[in-house]
């Protein structure tokens, strides 16, 4: 676990270490490209146990991901020091991590950060500089996202990279839309 210290807030977090089941392939040869498109992309994806997470994984795996690219799941928890919590979180990101590579065939590292979702998703963005931040949203009113708060509503206005929210739809198992 390690210490930053930005802007005289504190927070902690643990890499994750994940499965060796994931072949190390080379950098893909992309000799006709050029720039961006030749080096790869960061893509940030912040993940839970949630349906409308998982969601916009795959979202982002389908129609963001490119060969080169290099996917970062974050996930924020309460305590990074508790060992179930993180035992829980680094399964699940181990198994995004194979489904990353299995479909898209792209890198994947992992990140489980200590602190408010919402603060903490806006400064890994900021310290990666990824070409997008996706998430996923619950898909609740207006009215609810003021009341109750939204981590979704809160990157869309802080985030200083591209935020992208997808709203959960059928596919997604959310039932009431059926």
């Amino acid at each position: 676990m390690d210490t930053l210290r930005e802007d005289e807030e504190e927070y902690s977090w643990r890499e994750v270490k994940l499965p060796s089941l994931i072949p190390i392939v080379p950098e893909p040869e992309l000799e006709r490209e050029r720039g961006e498109r030749r080096r790869g992309r960061d893509v940030l994806i912040a993940v839970d146990h949630g349906p409308n997470s998982k969601h916009a994984f795959d979202w982002a795996l389908i129609h963001l991901c490119r060969l080169a690219d290099t996917l970062h799941l974050i996930h924020a928890v309460s305590s990074v020091k508790n060992e179930v919590v993180y035992e829980v979180s680094r399964g699940l990101m181990e198994k995004l991590a194979v489904e990353a590579f299995e479909v898209a065939m792209v890198r994947t590292e992992a990140r489980i950060v200590e602190g408010d979702p919402g603060k903490v998703i806006c400064k890994e963005a900021e310290r990666l500089k990824p070409a997008a931040v996706v998430m996923g949203t619950r898909g609740r009113s207006i009215i609810q996202s003021v009341l109750q708060g939204s981590v979704s509503e809160y990157c869309f206005h802080n985030c200083k990279s591209a935020p992208v929210i997808i709203v959960p739809g059928k596919e997604a198992g959310d039932e009431s839309l059926i």
